[in-house]
């Protein structure tokens, strides 16, 4: 697999910032966002961790939450490092 490096597009970073905003997002959205957001600069090197990629998992399986949120998420855990120990 190619190392390829990946960022948060300009869609997905507005609909972070609105969840960001949103006085009614869960606390897991806002996790999710706020590492999508990060992501979103061309310089950044940045990646989703694990913690906040178990946050992104958990809004995506959630009946409650709305587009934005799962949009955000969905680029949250796509920028997550694959871990060394899979198989």
């Amino acid at each position: 697999m190619a190392n390829e490096k990946k960022q948060t597009g300009k869609k997905a970073a507005s609909a972070a910032s609105k969840v960001l905003r949103d006085g009614r997002t869960s606390n897991n959205s806002k996790s999710a966002g706020g590492s999508a957001l990060s992501q979103a600069d061309k310089k950044s090197n940045k990646t989703t961790g694990t913690k906040a990629a178990e946050k992104a998992s958990k809004v995506l399986q959630s009946d409650d939450t709305g587009k934005k949120s799962k949009k955000t998420a969905a680029s949250a855990l796509a920028q997550k490092k694959a871990s060394k120990n899979r198989v």
